[in-house]
């Protein structure tokens, strides 16, 4: 038997493994920017459902994501937002007019009330 030593490569210099044969996840880039100005990219997974804000790589502060030039809170700024039943009402009516049928169902309930009969 020889006295050879035994030669191999030191662990964790460099990785044995190569690039073929594998398939990467389909990615989807989503554009982020903060209060300050940075602009940055994140790659997601495509079916992932994504963030409305990531923290900025730069200086901490949250980023919002950005679609078609514009960040999100701009777009949700400019959507329509549900009407309250009061602004249908003005929609209809003045506000004058509906003082006046305020105060007839007010005097309406208080003669109700003062005979001993239900207010509504």
């Amino acid at each position: 038997m020889s006295q050879q030593a035994i030669r191999g490569t030191s662990l964790g210099s460099y990785s044995l493994e190569s690039d073929r044969d594998v398939e990467y996840f389909e990615r989807v880039y989503s554009k982020f920017q903060c209060k300050a100005g940075h602009k940055f990219e994140i790659p997601f997974a495509h079916d992932a459902e994504l963030p409305t804000s990531w923290e900025c790589k730069l200086c901490s502060s949250p980023a919002l994501r950005v679609v078609d030039g514009k960040t999100l809170d701009e777009i949700a700024s400019t959507e329509n937002t549900p009407r309250t039943h009061f602004e249908m009402l003005l929609e209809r009516r003045t506000r004058e007019e509906l003082e006046e049928l305020l105060q007839e169902r007010l005097t309406e309930m208080r003669e109700r009330r003062a005979k001993g009969l239900p207010g509504y």
